[in-house]
């Protein structure tokens, strides 16, 4: 298990920088709300990526170490806690009668972000994705529990969540181990491209058509 773990997060790490020369600085209007994911992730503290590497870079490997800490617990539920994985296949089966779920299959890069820019007051929109994907059928409501269940959950979700944060803890530890190729990534294809975003912004600024 301890093996599988590190060559799943070298294989992760590895993914990431392949994708990372097709990043490209956002000329898009910015969204205002905060990514959970990623404000005070202890994943980009052991990954030693600074608070002004941009968001989508620290986004997309701070998703590929959720969707390993996210499988390892899924496979200790199945095999170990029974309530537990009856409650969300359960969830799941309910979820799968939404005919549009816009929020799954992205890619890890986009997965978690929040699915519509923020409102602009002066272009409303007609709709927006996370209305698309809210209409669902009623489903039927689960049986309730007895006491006696509901306590025996509880300590499933306990298991899973310590299963969570060991998992965790330990992938934040190997990843140190790739913070070198980290960094390389990040000084090789990052760094030249939001150089030259500053560059081209002195040249705006210093023009004499600037309105600055």
């Amino acid at each position: 298990m301890e093996r599988s773990l590190e060559t799943t997060v070298a294989q992760a790490v590895d993914a990431w920088l392949r994708w990372l020369p097709r990043w490209h600085p956002s000329t898009h209007r910015g969204r205002t709300r905060v990514c959970r994911r990623c404000l005070g992730s202890p994943v980009l503290a052991a990954a030693g990526i600074a608070s002004d590497v941009p968001h989508a870079v620290q986004h997309g490997l701070a998703t590929r170490m959720k969707t390993i800490v996210d499988h390892a617990v899924a496979d200790y539920t199945e095999r170990n806690l029974p309530l537990l994985g009856a409650e969300l296949r359960d969830a799941d089966a309910r979820a799968a009668l939404t005919p549009y779920r816009p929020g799954e299959g992205l890619d890890p890069e986009f997965d978690g972000l929040q699915l519509d820019p923020d409102p602009d007051p002066e272009q409303p929109y007609l709709f927006t994705l996370a209305e698309l994907g809210s209409d669902r059928p009623a489903a039927a409501a689960p049986p309730p529990l007895s006491e006696e269940a509901k306590q025996a959950l509880r300590t499933e979700i306990g298991l899973a969540d310590a299963c969570a944060n060991e998992t965790g803890r330990r992938v934040c530890e190997i990843l140190i181990e790739h913070r070198v190729r980290i960094h390389d990534g990040i000084a090789r294809y990052v760094e030249p491209q939001i150089t030259a975003l500053l560059d081209d912004l002195a040249l705006e600024l210093d023009s004499p058509r600037s309105p600055w």
